[in-house]
């Protein structure tokens, strides 16, 4: 027993015990956050769905994060630090983040790895465009874009989870189940929207091709001036001919994509006298402070600013 044990606490500076019962919380919130599975997901809607199937048993630190595009990301020395420090890595899949593969490799991961759209039926962009020849026909990867892919993805994800950390296994299933409700009252919200809109009017200009899928799901034409990749530059000739199509049918419902470039969707709505609508949260989640924080008030966000520009056209 120390002359500590047998002192009246009641005679102990107050500054003294505030600062004793600050420094044991933070001694416990830190073994608390050390005892969680570090997971890394290499960009900010799979970090979401990573946090919602792993609940408070996962530390999720996502590589390309809010806002930001991952056609264009370029790995740092950090990265591959805080990818060794994982003890799972998730990530798209269908040639989304190429990078992720030479990242992986570079760095010498040696854990679990997850492709979290993998069983996904992918859409293929030059052969539904009407080609004879598919020599030059692009996957899409943009799959989440369609709840009832994002069923497949938390599924994975769960299955990957419940592989290194078995004690959590139960946990994984409940929360992925739980989610996929979820996605389901999304997906028949969604569609009521939409039905809204008549079919004609269904029309949509946006930055980049990344909505394939959703088009698929809700019966919605979306042209872009840009491919699946952002980092394609169309040249003069498509514009011209997307601005004319923008004219002949009418289209008012222009947007451009959080994590892109507005200049060139901004100049095209100039050029063919269409008003430039709120963003679309396409390829990445927004900050806590705007409307696309998760998956799910990403899509509800897009899907009501997509009906109300349909409606203008």
């Amino acid at each position: 027993m120390t002359a500590l044990d047998t002192f009246p606490l009641s005679v102990l500076p107050r500054r003294l015990l505030l600062a004793s019962a600050t420094a044991l919380a933070l001694l416990g919130s830190h073994a608390h956050a050390a005892d969680k599975l570090p997971v890394v997901a290499s960009f900010s809607i799979l970090g979401d769905l990573v946090r919602v199937v792993g609940g408070d048993r996962v530390a999720v630190t996502t590589l390309v994060g809010a806002n930001e595009d991952a056609h264009v990301f370029e790995a740092k020395p950090a990265d591959a630090k805080t990818l060794l420090a994982a003890k799972l890595v998730v990530t798209n899949g269908l040639g989304f983040e190429p990078w992720a593969g030479k990242l992986i490799k570079s760095a010498g991961y040696k854990g679990e790895a997850v492709v979290a759209a993998k069983g996904v039926k992918a859409r293929h962009m030059e052969e539904e465009k009407g080609h004879a020849s598919h020599a030059h026909e692009e996957t899409d990867p943009h799959a989440w874009q369609n709840p009832n892919n994002v069923t497949l993805y938390v599924r994975n994800i769960a299955a990957a989870l419940s592989k290194v950390d078995a004690a959590g296994a139960s946990t994984y299933q409940a929360n992925a189940e739980a989610y996929v409700k979820q996605l389901q009252i999304l997906d028949v919200w969604a569609k009521a929207q939409i039905a809204s809109i008549p079919q004609a009017k269904r029309k949509v200009i946006t930055s980049h091709d990344a909505f394939g899928y959703f088009a698929a799901q809700y019966g919605v034409q979306f042209l872009a001036p840009q491919g699946v990749n952002t980092e394609t530059e169309p040249s003069a000739k498509q514009v011209a001919q997307l601005i004319r199509q923008i004219q002949r049918e009418k289209i008012r419902a222009v947007f451009v994509e959080n994590m892109g470039n507005p200049k060139l969707i901004a100049q095209l709505s100039k050029d063919a006298g269409a008003t430039l609508g709120a963003s679309l949260y396409a390829d990445a989640l927004s900050t806590a402070d705007q409307p696309g924080a998760t998956y799910l008030q990403m899509m509800r966000n897009n899907v009501t600013e997509l009906v109300a520009g349909m409606r203008r056209n």
